[in-house]
């Protein structure tokens, strides 16, 4: 329970200091809130306003709170809490990342108004207020503190909990999409890894875990209620719903990609040439007058085509393929994805049958419409219109509902597990019976069923498909995906996929850097979290062995699965 870096002797002879310098630092941080940042009203939402704080301003108050929070449970009336909570290392992380937000603030400021004169005291009080704070969070004691895992509250307590962090979720996205001052959006992912990581070092999302896991169907059920309610909180504005839906996409072919590379542990770097062919199936026959297929189906039934199509794609791929491993299979799929790219552009009329109208693809390819309801149009939900993209989002919520099934209940079932047995050791899951290869070829046409079903709808909601929208830099960004989120999870992908398609959409100020900004994000990811954002216990365990109490948490998720 010792804080790194920091002699205990010097804690034990200053910590009772730490107490009231914390109060003040977060009593400065709030005050400093209160009034005026900047003298430009144009900066990072206007924050020049004393006593009506803005959107940051507030974010910073949310920090001194939570710091306050760990303050009254280390030596207070919530000492209760702090005999579970690790408060000290929480309000170190907490301290740390505050700091790093009032910095970033008084830069961003100082770049955007033309000088440090324009930031206003209020916003130096909030800095300084940081600063103690962040003093203080090295004074406080480092205390013993119980397992998490046996804190149980009423069970309504628990689902309230779970409501509230989840309606915090929602609200959170929203604000972030409506952000569009790139400076303000990176402050609050600054805002929100430092909440996460303050609350992952006092063991708060560790004991939330186990509360998820005691509430599962409520989990579920709050997650699709926030994902089908996000829309109403967008004022019909389109132009976040297109990033949602794109988010979406992506999401759903990572998560098909997950199979073959989380599961399976297949090194596949041409998976997106199965989106592209689900897409051209969906635009081939589709209404456009561009389309190449006089055959005009019924939409889900040139969704059911479109996945069937890719998956024997991946079948004929991964027949030959799949019977070489490691970096071998990774050039080899690498090559697919280049001849699938490249077939596309020779399907003009002229180097082969006019199929795809070669580089210009098939453009004009119309919205869904489903009866009377047509994508295209706006539709009005509780006095909020929804737009295009809104409706294309529910539906892809839809699919992504159908494709979160899929893979759950082939991670928990014997495929899964003689995935993972391949995965961990292909000799030894031979040698104990398992299908090698026909659990390899399985997992390679299921996630190209599914990637061929999420680009039938990318193409109408693209309304046109082109061969270069399928280069393998889209393959590489689902495979970073998985292993930013976390390999073989469902949330972790998820988690990976909205970070790697909102950050370039919000920070195009840095869109000529953008490979180095995803080689750096992934060399830190590497370093010092290789597991991913959101692991499972047992793969943190693979890179956390000498930690026994993740040995025993693992065991027992182990044993569930198995019984179950």
């Amino acid at each position: 329970m010792r804080i790194p870096n920091i002699p205990l002797s010097f804690v034990t002879r200053h910590g009772s200091k730490a107490w009231p310098l914390g109060l003040t630092g977060a009593g400065m941080l709030i005050i400093g809130s209160l009034l005026s940042w900047s003298y430009d009203a144009q900066v990072l939402g206007n924050l020049s306003i004393s006593f009506n704080p803005g959107g940051l301003q507030r974010l910073a108050i949310a920090l001194a709170l939570f710091a306050v929070v760990f303050l009254l449970a280390s030596k207070g009336p919530l000492v209760r809490l702090g005999q579970w909570a690790d408060t000290a290392l929480g309000l170190r992380a907490l301290a740390t990342w505050t700091l790093l937000f009032m910095t970033l603030v008084v830069v961003a400021i100082t770049v955007e108004a033309g000088g440090l004169i324009n930031v206003q005291p209020g916003g130096w009080v909030s800095f300084l207020g940081a600063m103690v704070l962040f003093a203080a969070s090295r004074l406080v004691m480092p205390t013993e503190t119980r397992d998490l895992a046996e804190a149980v509250l009423p069970g309504w307590v628990e689902i309230l909990v779970i409501v509230v962090i989840m309606a915090g979720l929602l609200f959170g996205a929203a604000y972030a999409l409506s952000l569009d001052d790139a400076w303000a959006f990176v402050l609050f992912l600054v805002f929100v890894t430092g909440m996460a990581v303050a609350a992952t070092r006092a063991g708060l999302l560790s004991w939330l875990g186990h509360v998820t896991a005691r509430h599962k169907r409520v989990l579920i059920l709050a997650s699709f209620a926030v994902a089908f309610t996000f829309p109403l909180t967008q004022g019909g504005s389109d132009a976040n719903m297109s990033i949602a839906s794109q988010v979406l996409v992506f999401a759903a072919a990572a998560m098909g990609l997950n199979i073959v590379v989380g599961l399976a542990g297949l090194l596949d770097l041409g998976y997106i040439a199965f989106l592209g062919a689900g897409a051209y199936v969906g635009a081939a026959l589709s209404t456009s007058g561009f389309a190449t297929i006089g055959w005009k189906p019924p939409f889900i039934v040139v969704v059911l085509v479109a996945g069937c199509f890719s998956a024997t794609l991946g079948l004929i791929i991964g027949s030959p393929t799949l019977r070489v491993n490691g970096d071998y299979l990774a050039i080899v799929t690498l090559g697919f994805g280049e001849i699938f790219r490249l077939t596309m552009f020779n399907l003009d009329g002229n180097n082969g049958p006019d199929l795809t109208h070669g580089p210009n693809g098939i453009p004009a390819i119309p919205d869904l419409s489903f009866g009377s309801f047509n994508f295209g149009d706006t539709h009005v939900l509780l006095g909020i219109p929804l737009a295009r993209f809104s409706n294309y989002y529910f539906l892809l919520l839809l699919l992504m509902a159908f494709i979160i099934m899929v893979f759950h209940r082939l991670n928990t079932s014997r495929i899964g597990r003689g995935w993972v047995a391949i995965r961990e050791d292909e000799k030894a899951a031979e040698a104990m019976g398992v299908n090698i290869f026909g659990l390899k070829i399985l997992a390679f046409v299921i996630g190209a069923f599914l990637a061929g079903m999420a680009g039938a709808i990318k193409a109408h909601q693209d309304v046109s498909v082109t061969p270069d929208q399928y280069i393998f830099l889209e393959s590489a960004f689902l495979l970073a995906a998985i292993v930013l989120g976390g390999m073989g999870t469902i949330v972790g992908v998820l988690v990976g996929a909205v970070i790697l398609k909102l950050l370039p959409e919000k920070l195009r100020f840095f869109a000529d850097y953008r490979l180095l900004l995803f080689g750096l994000l992934l060399v830190l990811m590497m370093r010092f979290r290789p597991e991913g954002l959101v692991a499972s216990r047992r793969r943190q365990l693979e890179f956390h062995e000498e930690d026994e109490e993740l040995a025993i948490r693992a065991e027992g998720d182990i044993a569930e699965k198995v019984q179950a």
